[in-house]
């Protein structure tokens, strides 16, 4: 019985990402390389509920003999058999460890470290992302050596897809006995977009053979269109991690509406940058919660905002740029456009929304109007129009029933947190963390307005009670794992008095 082995390859990869395309390259190395080669594939569910896994096994031709006798190839990788595992991206990479494809006394791996997030990490009400960096640590400590860095974005740069840099970073990493010009030879044979592959190989092969960065990261800068003389009333009184988000602050809510706005953010934080000198030990993580959160209640989205940021031009040249588009070609955005009643009433006068609102008459004929959404082309004149009349509304927005009404739950907010933080600043800064439950609108925003309501009501009687802060984060959290509130009708009643 012969002692050779063949070399044994599972490809990790999204749908459309190229992963058979990638298998395909492998194999045309193989064969011209002196190998027999065999590839198989399993389909997952779907594209990101479970990746195709691609198999390839390689077995030398000089170990056949002279006998004719063929090797029995596998069909299906198998855990601690595998010899070079590739993945098109993060997650898929912790699913190869995860089930055993990578071990550490064999495995070369080569994976991109981009994230495309899973439906559940989207569509958590909270903040769902698996933590990118207990993956990296997994995938470096299971294999026998880790080439991992950011393909997606190198194959953006290049105009090309991602299973080119795969393939340089698998030739640059040297884990399989072939040369660069044999990979590249296979990209040539494929006969399609022969020099963009060609460029992204190029980029992913220097990338895998040369030192990495730890991070490719710009450095965290404050925002450059603030003026000198708020830029400098923001260093006067904050110091720290807070002053880069109190800037952050200040620019978006500039954005929002306008640099007078800006000042009101900057007016309303002040109480709390004092409070926060006050409170020692946990005074800059307070006063940064505040920050963010008063941020993202003055900059809430509403009709208006949806409407400037789709006619953007800084948004027409990002389509431009994603989807690859040459300067000459003509690209259509099409925009799939909603509103429901509360919407459009939010965005009417505040006496007029309430009448609205409380008229059933109205409602059911507006809603009648409203009832099928419209296909709305941006870059039509008469879609880029109706989009620009809505924005325009902007200068009228303080008047509006959902500012009047946005108005009042922050002012009420900024008390309770202010009330917790002259007793406890640790239990302050869940109350500042409380009121991230309410975002969106329609129904999202009335579900994450009760839950809010349903926890600040129980928690503001306790603001003494020893250990609150660990409680109060509970139920923040239990608020936040489904989207009807079942967690919490049972967090509420483990909540003993």
């Amino acid at each position: 019985m012969s002692a050779v082995k063949p070399i044994n390859i599972a490809i990790l990869a999204m749908g459309g990402e190229g992963g058979g395309v990638l298998a395909d390259w492998l194999v045309y190395v193989g064969e011209n390389g002196g190998y027999r080669a065999q590839t198989t594939s399993v389909p997952g569910v779907a594209q990101r509920t479970g990746a195709t896994v691609y198999y390839l096994e390689l077995f030398p031709r000089s170990a056949l003999g002279d006998g004719g006798h063929l090797p029995v190839l596998g069909l299906m990788p198998m855990p601690g058999d595998i010899d070079l595992a590739v993945a098109s991206e993060l997650m898929e990479a912790g699913r190869a460890v995860q089930r055993g494809l990578v071990t550490p006394d064999r495995t070369y791996f080569v994976a991109s470290t981009h994230r495309v997030y899973s439906m559940t990490e989207k569509t958590a009400l909270g903040d769902g992302r698996v933590d990118s960096d207990a993956i990296l640590r997994g995938c470096r400590e299971a294999a026998l050596r880790f080439t991992g860095f950011d393909m997606a974005k190198l194959a953006e740069k290049n105009r090309s897809v991602i299973s080119a840099v795969l393939l340089g970073a698998i030739a640059g990493s040297h884990s399989l006995p072939f040369s660069r010009e044999a990979y590249e030879g296979a990209i040539r044979a494929g006969g399609i977009s022969i020099e963009a592959s060609l460029a992204a190989f190029a980029a992913g092969y220097a990338a895998a053979d040369g030192p990495l960065p730890d991070s490719d990261s710009p450095p965290i800068q404050g925002p450059a269109r603030a003026s000198d003389d708020i830029r400098e009333a923001v260093r006067e009184i904050t110091a720290g991690e807070a002053q880069l988000l109190v800037l952050a602050g200040v620019e978006r809510a500039a954005d929002y509406q306008d640099w007078g706005y800006a000042r009101k953010y900057l007016e309303q934080l002040r109480p709390f940058i004092e409070l926060a000198d006050r409170s020692g030990i946990g005074g800059q993580e307070f006063l940064c919660e505040v920050a963010r959160q008063l941020a993202l209640g003055m900059t809430y989205e509403d009709t208006i905002r949806v409407a400037e940021l789709k006619i953007r031009a800084t948004r027409f040249a990002r389509v431009r740029e994603e989807v690859g588009a040459d300067p000459g070609q003509i690209v259509e955005i099409v925009e799939f456009m909603h509103p429901r009643v509360e919407e459009i009433a939010d965005t009417m006068p505040a006496p007029i929304g309430r009448w609205l609102l409380h008229s059933k008459f109205a409602k059911s004929v507006l809603a009648r109007l409203t009832s099928r959404g419209r296909m709305v082309r941006t870059t039509s004149l008469r879609g880029f129009l109706l989009l620009y009349g809505l924005a325009s509304l902007k200068r009228f927005r303080r008047s509006t029933l959902r500012f009047s009404r946005e108005t009042s739950f922050l002012d009420e907010w900024l008390r309770t947190v202010r009330r917790a933080a002259d007793t406890d600043v640790t239990v302050a800064i869940e109350l500042a963390r409380l009121r991230n439950l309410v975002k969106g609108y329609g129904d999202t925003y009335e579900r994450g307005l009760q839950k809010y309501n349903r926890i600040r009501s129980l928690v503001l009687n306790d603001i003494h009670r020893p250990g609150l802060s660990g409680r109060l984060g509970d139920l923040i959290a239990a608020a936040q794992r489904d989207e009807f509130g079942e967690a919490l009708d049972q967090a509420i009643k483990d909540y003993a008095p």
